[in-house]
């Protein structure tokens, strides 16, 4: 098992107007979760346009050594046969994640609430991102944790008991992940398993759990947050899954069509949850020219056509409450306020020390190898903006393993004087496979 690889730099650098068409991959998070329903369920579950970048490819094979049959008919296609909420079958190896942080974090909740054993593994970034949060929970609800590497990580081996208990658990960050894990592992416990949160985060798991015929209902809890109450113990029922483009994957050439002078492009059928909408939001709030040509339903979630046309952005703070709702996004927006009038200070950043990379830091990094005049402030990124003029542009940039790093910067390079080098793009791969295709093919010249 290779937990490492020869790093493969790429370049971008800046050509003429970014024009086109185009629809991003399928959303990861619902990715994620069309595979480990479809296992959980009962009977078989078809998917379309699901993510076939290598994250989720590991979230298929567990799916797979847990016993579910998979089938892939054709690009984005897919069957899963599950085994229902009490089937899992003893995995014959080490589930080995790669660098899938939403895919190992939920399947330890459906794994760790299950009369079985199973050990997680990932590669060299996985190995570094802390798992205590998610096993926290589970212990409470009696799983065994056999082993573990220091503070939590992976590799670790969990076994489950004989029955999951039911809690109350209130969140101690905003955490999709979280959140999701304990409500995978409430559907192996007798009685409600509940969920408390104080900063409403995407409520894909939620719906996932209504469309396949779980009792699941969610009440306002504070100012900001809610609470997710599950019935335990439902048979699941499978369950057609539309899977919508990411926004987390939208953001790169939508940022890209507002930094290039004279853009103008069309990205089709984006996921709009309100949950996952807080780029939209605050690029609006900077002055994007960002129109919606149309609004649809696809397996219950909102999408919409995006029209983007070079802007002339200026500076905004973000407030730290809309963090939830963008967290996947701030590297693509502090490349975006390089290129506007003003400071834009992006507040209340502490959960982006703990993705794939310390995201505050590489961004920080990389902002400067650009050119860029930004700092650090507590848990807060300002950024100096440069007027609407060119960003130097330059590297190379330290990507630290990190594929929303790696394609945050390339998306600067398209806008910049000088080409800027990433030091490795080939973890790309991880959620955007065709990125450097897609990006081209509007114009763009990645290489």
């Amino acid at each position: 098992m290779s937990h490492d690889h020869d790093p493969v730099p790429v370049t971008a650098r800046a050509g003429g107007p970014l024009k086109g068409r185009v629809r991003v991959p399928g959303d990861k998070s619902i990715s994620h979760r069309a595979m480990i329903f479809g296992l959980l369920a009962v009977g078989e579950t078809r998917v379309s346009g699901l993510l076939e970048g290598e994250d989720v490819l590991r979230t298929a094979a567990a799916a797979r050594a847990l016993g579910a049959i998979v089938h892939h008919d054709g690009p984005g296609a897919w069957r899963v046969q599950g085994v229902g909420v009490s089937g899992l079958r003893q995995p014959e190896a080490v589930l080995d994640f790669g660098n899938a942080g939403t895919g190992s974090r939920l399947m330890m909740g459906v794994c760790g609430a299950h009369p079985i054993t199973t050990t997680f593994d990932g590669d060299a970034s996985l190995r570094k991102r802390p798992m205590r949060r998610i096993l926290d929970p589970l212990e409470l609800m009696g799983t065994v944790v056999v082993s573990q590497e220091d503070g939590g990580r992976v590799p670790l081996t969990l076994r489950g008991p004989k029955e999951a208990i039911p809690i109350v658990y209130r969140t101690p960050v905003a955490s999709a992940q979280i959140k999701s894990a304990v409500l995978l592992a409430g559907l192996a416990a007798p009685g409600e398993t509940s969920v408390i949160e104080t900063e409403a985060t995407r409520d894909h798991t939620e719906k996932m759990l209504s469309h396949f015929g779980a009792e699941v209902t969610v009440t306002p809890e504070g100012t900001h947050g809610r609470r997710i109450v599950l019935k335990g113990q439902p048979e699941l029922q499978a369950a057609p899954i539309v899977v919508p483009a990411d926004p987390s994957s939208a953001a790169f050439p939508l940022v890209a069509g507002l930094i290039v002078p004279g853009s103008d492009i069309l990205l089709e059928s984006v996921m709009t949850n309100p949950l996952r909408s807080g780029l939209l939001t605050t690029l609006i709030e900077m002055g994007a020219d960002i129109t919606v040509e149309r609004e649809a339903n696809e397996g219950g979630e909102t999408v919409a056509d995006l029209r983007v046309r070079g802007s002339q952005l200026r500076g905004v703070t973000v407030p730290p409450e809309r963090a939830p709702a963008m967290i996947d996004e701030y590297p693509v927006l502090a490349v975006a306020a390089a290129f506007a009038t003003g400071t834009t200070r992006m507040r209340g950043l502490q959960e982006l020390r703990v993705k794939e990379s310390d995201r505050l830091a590489a961004v920080e990094a990389g902002l400067r190898a650009a050119g860029v005049s930004c700092a650090i402030e507590g848990d807060d990124l300002i950024v100096e903006g440069s007027g609407g003029a060119p960003v130097r542009g330059g590297g190379p940039v330290a990507t630290h393993l990190d594929h929303r790093i790696a394609m945050s910067f390339l998306v600067m390079g398209l806008a910049t004087r000088e080409p800027v080098t990433v030091d490795d793009g080939l973890m790309i791969a991880t959620s955007f496979p065709s990125f450097a295709a897609l990006m081209n093919g509007l114009g763009g010249r990645i290489e």
